[in-house]
């Protein structure tokens, strides 16, 4: 694999970033905890230098590795603050979960400030960004993968044909097999599952009867689980892009084709009013046209390292934000003229000459993995994988082949050490579902099928929207308002609300 061509993945996967006795009881010393346990001193140098302005404060919390051990061995977990503006009107601890799983929580608080997080929100809450176990700055895990290296996205490659299948086996083969031979004996216990103890561990050790929640993306089914397991301590959850469950298991995989195939279509009409300018298509239809037409000529004769799978990729994790509509057309454009120096981004010559070093995407590729994995069964058969792809190349053209593709949770090498979290339907109504009805990665279906699941707990606010992320991250005033409204006051939508574009 040449270098520019291993710059470029790395620069795709960044684009999409930004898984015996019972083991649902947590240790009584977490439960009755009432006294702060957690010294706030100075953050790391790379979260105070992303987080600024904003000033966060840092502390480490110890969890236990395994939860059927509580008094064994223990592991850190780095935690953030932005501490409430107003104290008179503190209302307690609000974690945040940017997603992944595997993505860096620290400085989400100061991005939601600095995209008009309102100040009735932060007057209320201790904004409480993390690292999960994995993570980062908290006790952190690799498979050991390289720059440069056949294993290097989360999503597999698009598969042109049953060959490619049989291929990309191989490689996932490899990858678990490496993560099994770069394991402590730490990855088996990376559930969200114990994600979720330790976010109940994290509210005791802050000496807080009660903790809300928000969470995007992966975050959904982190949050979904603790409101499930937990629904006496949780307070006021908003669950923001859901994938539709406690897990992410191969129909959740999926499912990121049917979101592609619903929001291609406003990047399409964007680009059609321009072509002019990029000359991507005179109508959505004739944009549509030369997606398929450039994924299948890069197949073929990739251009500046980019080749058809790497194409989609990109595309793929550009659909996430409108804003980022100028520079997906401007790719586009120059890799239908067969620009090598215009397709040769600097970002990418930066990263020439580094196949072979520790990948900067290791960890997280590794913690999505371990999570992923160790939640539920996945298949092991390959024909299963092969089956699946020729159907979803039919169904989903656009990023079926690549959705569908196999994995290494088929070569996993632990089995799940207990069921998925089942959505809890006992407890308060209180879980807000926030929803785009576009949305590359979470498709509207995952809000549906989660609304049914919570049953009354919850209710689902249904935005007219494209891309991913809703609160703050998106531009909907009705869906700011009503959420804000949520977290600030209690109030929640008496029914499942749709909001209209603004």
């Amino acid at each position: 694999m040449n270098r520019r061509s291993s710059a470029a993945q790395s620069l795709a996967l960044l684009a999409v970033l930004g898984l015996g006795a019972s083991l649902t009881t947590v240790p009584a010393a977490a439960e009755e905890a009432r006294t702060p346990q957690v010294k706030w001193g100075q953050c790391p140098d790379d979260v105070v230098a992303e987080a600024a302005p904003t000033v966060l404060r840092c502390a480490t919390v110890p969890v236990p590795l395994d939860y059927a051990e509580p008094e064994g061995e223990q592991i850190d977990l780095t935690v953030s603050r932005l501490a409430a503006t107003d104290p008179d009107r503190r209302r307690g601890v609000l974690l945040l979960n940017p997603g992944g799983p595997g993505g860096s929580g620290l400085t989400l608080s100061a991005l939601l400030v600095a995209q008009g997080l309102p100040s009735s929100v932060t007057d209320r809450y201790d904004l409480i960004g993390m690292d999960t176990r994995g993570i980062g700055h908290s006790t952190p895990v690799s498979c050991g993968f390289t720059t440069g290296g056949p294993y290097y996205a989360n999503i597999p490659p698009y598969a042109v044909d049953d060959a490619a299948v049989t291929a990309q086996a191989k490689i996932a083969q490899r990858a678990a097999e490496q993560c099994a031979d770069n394991d402590d004996g730490t990855l088996r216990h990376l559930t969200t599952a114990n994600t979720a103890r330790d976010l109940d561990r994290i509210r005791a050790a802050l000496g807080e009867e009660k903790t809300s929640y928000l969470g995007y993306s992966y975050g959904t089914a982190l949050g979904a689980a603790y409101a499930s397991m937990f629904p006496e301590r949780a307070d006021r959850i908003v669950l923001d892009s859901n994938i539709g469950d406690t897990h992410l298991d191969r129909d959740g995989m999926r499912r990121y084709a049917l979101g592609m195939e619903q929001t291609l279509p406003d990047f399409a009409k964007w680009a059609a009013v321009r072509h002019d300018s990029y000359g991507l298509g005179r109508t959505p239809r004739q944009v549509r046209a030369s997606y398929l037409t450039l994924a299948g000529r890069l197949d073929r004769a990739p251009v500046a390292g980019i080749d058809g799978n790497l194409f989609r990729l990109l595309t793929f994790g550009h659909l996430f934000k409108q804003t980022q509509y100028p520079k997906l057309a401007q790719t586009w454009q120059t890799l239908l003229e067969g620009d090598e120096a215009a397709a040769r981004d600097p970002q990418v010559l930066q990263q020439e000459g580094t196949d072979g070093a520790l990948s900067p995407a290791d960890n997280a590729l590794t913690v999505f993995l371990a999570v992923t994995c160790n939640d539920v069964e996945w298949p092991e058969d390959v024909d299963t994988y092969r089956r699946g792809v020729a159907e979803d190349r039919a169904r989903y053209p656009l990023y079926g082949a690549a959705t569908a593709n196999i994995t290494p949770c088929a070569f996993w090498p632990y089995a799940p050490a207990e069921p998925p979290v089942e959505v809890g339907t006992e407890g308060p109504r209180n879980v807000l579902l926030l929803q785009n009805r576009r949305d590359a990665s979470t498709p509207h279906l995952g809000g549906k099928s989660l609304r049914e699941k919570f049953g009354d707990r919850a209710r689902l606010v249904s935005v007219d929207d494209s891309g991913h992320g809703v609160y703050v991250l998106g531009g909907n005033s009705c869906a700011l308002n009503t959420t804000t409204r949520y977290l600030v006051d209690g109030v929640m939508p008496s029914k499942d609300t749709s909001c209209r574009a603004d």
